[in-house]
């Protein structure tokens, strides 16, 4: 699957949100958006999954634009997880990840959806939580229930919005391996937005840097992850070393000259 995202805007009333954006993504490929509060991040990600729809410029799918893909056909191409999945309604994990059969269901759920649920939550080592109410959760097990829902959508393209926000290291690691894992199994796709500079450089195969609602920067962590743009974007003066070809950053102070 080929996604292009062309000379799109967004915004809110007279606020521009996402200005002249272009970006294509490679089959097989996790892209990191990266960039600091308010840079359009998470509303990019909701513009590709049409939460959002696009003042200006398109969005393609393999040649087709977005506007003219069904609803449920669309679900069945890109699974999306919200940076805020919290339950409203009790619900176990195993009903929470069916609901990510949703596109591919008749009027009731099949064989097949039962044992893709089921060979989700082994995938991803949960399934001992299938029968308990999601709500009872932890924030790194409602996590990996929430992939869990979007991988069984079977999509294309995964789109996870700060996937590690409020997760302790562990929980953070565990996944971001999964989703590596995913992309490399199933020849899927991934775009993530993500705070943590390091692991985007570390799982990214390569890094768009927002800044202001525009693409600042593009390429590889190396190319991408270095101190004049951190310097530059942030406002923050950090140190880099190299770990295994990808940058590590440590930042060091906040900038009061910088130009943001």
């Amino acid at each position: 699957m080929k996604l292009k995202i062309k000379d799109v805007e967004f915004g809110y009333s007279n606020m521009p949100v996402l200005q002249n954006v272009n970006i294509e993504l490679a089959e097989s490929e996790i892209l990191g958006v990266v960039g600091p509060n308010g840079a359009g991040k998470s509303t990019l990600l909701r513009c590709i999954d049409r939460i959002l729809i696009p003042q200006k410029g398109c969005i393609m799918l393999d040649g087709r634009d977005i506007r003219e893909i069904s609803r449920m056909e669309l679900a069945r191409k890109i699974g999306y997880v919200p940076q805020d999945g919290s339950q409203i309604f009790p619900a176990t994990v195993f009903d929470t990840v069916l609901m990510g059969r949703r596109p591919h269901l008749g009027w009731r759920s099949s064989e097949r959806d039962t044992e893709k649920v089921l060979e989700t939550l082994k995938m991803l080592n949960i399934e001992d939580l299938a029968m308990r109410d999601i709500n009872e959760l932890s924030g790194g097990q409602q996590q990996k229930v929430f992939i869990a829902r979007a991988l069984t959508q079977e999509p294309e393209l995964l789109l996870l919005d700060e996937p590690t926000s409020n997760l302790d290291i562990r929980h953070q690691l565990e996944v971001m391996e999964i989703v590596k894992r995913v992309v490399r199994e199933r020849g899927i796709s991934a775009i993530m937005a993500i705070h943590d500079l390091n692991l985007a450089s570390r799982y990214a195969d390569r890094i768009i840097m927002m800044n202001g609602g525009r693409v600042y920067a593009e390429g590889k962590p190396s190319s991408v992850l270095n101190a004049e743009n951190i310097r530059h974007v942030y406002g923050v003066e950090a140190k880099l070393s190299n770990h295994d070809g990808r940058p590590y950053i440590v930042p060091l102070r906040a900038c009061v000259s910088a130009n943001r």
